[in-house]
């Protein structure tokens, strides 16, 4: 067992982290909707294959990691921090998308990130897992509706958003787990 600065110092080194990773998603995601993907539709996004037959808007792939990442910020660093780093998020997400696609980018940003928020807060003590699983299944429908309406004024994407984007959490739930099976044994509290 680790002595109490020394937990508190990990948990704000590994808060920062997931709040760099975090940030550095808005970038790529926005790179990635406009430069990467299978197909790239003439005044649209770039689109990746996400289950057979069906694709999505490539940018859902670090959507899916944002909303993840923005638990493990909470985790870390407290509900504030959380609250501070989707603002800025927001605001980040309309600097940086497309000239077209800046409301529907930053408003599905902001949006998505409380809604993940609100359902991860109550669960995240008791059942930290599921608390990530459930508040990202909430937001990534959130973001993935208002996205595509705002920016397309369709939602034709919409199965593909949703699959994409629980691909990624899928993908980062091991790491999740780990993480809480670490704290348990580690003595490092949530905040």
């Amino acid at each position: 067992m680790i002595d109490w600065n020394d937990r508190q110092a990990r948990r704000r080194r590994e808060g920062l982290l997931f709040l760099v990773l975090f940030a550095l998603t808005i970038p790529a995601a926005n790179y990635l909707i406009q430069h990467v993907g299978t197909t790239c539709v003439p005044n649209g996004p770039c689109l990746v294959p996400v289950l057979p037959g069906i694709s999505a808007p490539s940018g859902v792939l670090m959507i899916g990691f944002a909303l993840v990442l923005r638990d493990l910020v909470q985790r870390r660093l407290g509900v504030v921090a959380a609250v501070l780093a989707i603002l800025a998020g927001a605001a980040f997400s309309a600097l940086l998308a497309p000239p077209a696609l800046v409301i529907a980018s930053a408003v599905a940003f902001l949006l998505s990130e409380f809604a993940d928020l609100a359902v991860y807060t109550p669960l995240a003590r008791r059942r930290l897992v599921s608390a990530v699983v459930a508040s990202s299944m909430v937001g990534l429908v959130v973001d993935s509706v208002v996205f595509l309406w705002l920016a397309f004024g369709s939602l034709e994407f919409l199965a593909g958003q949703v699959v994409g984007k629980a691909w990624m959490v899928l993908f980062a739930i091991p790491f999740v787990a780990w993480l809480r099976r670490r704290d348990a044994r580690l003595g490092l509290a949530p905040a």
